[in-house]
């Protein structure tokens, strides 16, 4: 699972140590998945097959099922791994039973993006309030769940530019460049023809509609993060990706420096980030961590929400 860094203008706990959290989040998933494997496979989170018991079998079934039950009707997928630090006493949990270990994967994703929100809208003293359609979000769950812990990504996050706010598309840092993604998806196989001018045209079927070129948020994306890293002496690869997974973009010949990937590239371009195996390097965390620094945050003190 990619790592999230930001969303829109909420307050990330990555904000307040990038190293610290990158590091915290990969023990965490990998101590995570250790521990609810060995639950699954210990029978406490399998749902019993549909069969005649016998009476021992019984037995075992009522003791598994008390101690799911002591544990206030979850399990613990997460202990606290620093019993010293309160940031580390969260925990993830599941609520119901499993019948395969296809259905324990699915749900510790579930639980860890959860998790995820959670540290990208708030922190131990802070809380933004956050639009629950983040956590239902596909484009949002799919940057996340389908690719590796060492892609840092940044969900259209808003950047102060002479004070002023603007919102950016989505930013992925990877080991070895930041990738600046739109992603312009509708319909199943419905085509974008690219345009210099101001306006696409996309074609359904037999019906077509005007849309704003998406090559103008993407490229002053692009001119925002390169500005930062030049302030900042940052040297990391920047590049454009215009996305469609499941649609065509119609052009002669790609704008300069501007990647189009649509559903004819899209399986090579997604293996190609996925086979990546390099580790997260010190660059790149310093890299997020100055787009971090020029990001805005809207916030209110957990003591608000508590009513003090």
């Amino acid at each position: 699972m990619a790592q999230l860094l930001k969303v829109q203008d909420y307050i990330s706990r990555y904000e307040k140590d990038v190293y610290h959290y990158t590091s915290q989040f990969n023990h965490l998933k990998k101590h995570n998945w250790k521990k609810a494997k060995q639950l699954f496979e210990e029978g406490l989170l399998h749902e019993p097959p549909v069969q005649e018991e016998t009476k021992a079998q019984r037995s075992f079934l009522q003791k598994a099922k008390e101690r799911f039950t002591r544990k206030k009707e979850t399990c613990e997928v997460e202990e606290a791994f620093s019993s010293d630090s309160v940031e580390n006493q969260e925990l993830l949990r599941f609520t119901t039973l499993l019948q395969t270990a296809e259905d324990l994967k699915i749900l510790f994703l579930e639980n860890v993006f959860d998790l995820q929100m959670k540290w990208a809208t708030s922190t131990l003293f802070e809380f933004s309030q956050a639009d629950r359609k983040y956590y239902h979000d596909e484009a949002l769950r799919y940057f996340i769940q389908r690719f590796p812990d060492t892609c840092l990504v940044m969900y259209k996050p808003v950047f102060l530019i002479n004070k002023a706010p603007v919102e950016g598309d989505i930013i992925i840092v990877t080991p070895t460049e930041t990738l600046c993604i739109c992603l312009i998806e509708t319909y199943k196989s419905a085509v974008f023809q690219y345009s210099k001018e101001n306006f696409w045209t996309e074609l359904r079927g037999g019906d077509q509609k005007k849309i704003l070129n998406p090559l103008i948020g993407l490229n002053r994306t692009e001119q925002i993060v390169r500005s930062i890293y030049r302030t900042h002496d940052i040297e990391h690869n920047v590049k454009k990706i215009l996305l469609s997974r499941n649609g065509y973009i119609d052009y002669a010949a790609e704008p300069y420096q501007v990647e189009f990937v649509d559903a004819r590239k899209y399986e090579e371009w997604f293996y190609e980030l996925r086979k990546s195996k390099a580790p997260l390097k010190f660059k790149q965390m310093k890299a997020a961590q100055v787009l971090l620094e020029h990001s805005q945050s809207i916030y209110f003190d957990q003591e608000f929400e508590a009513g003090e």
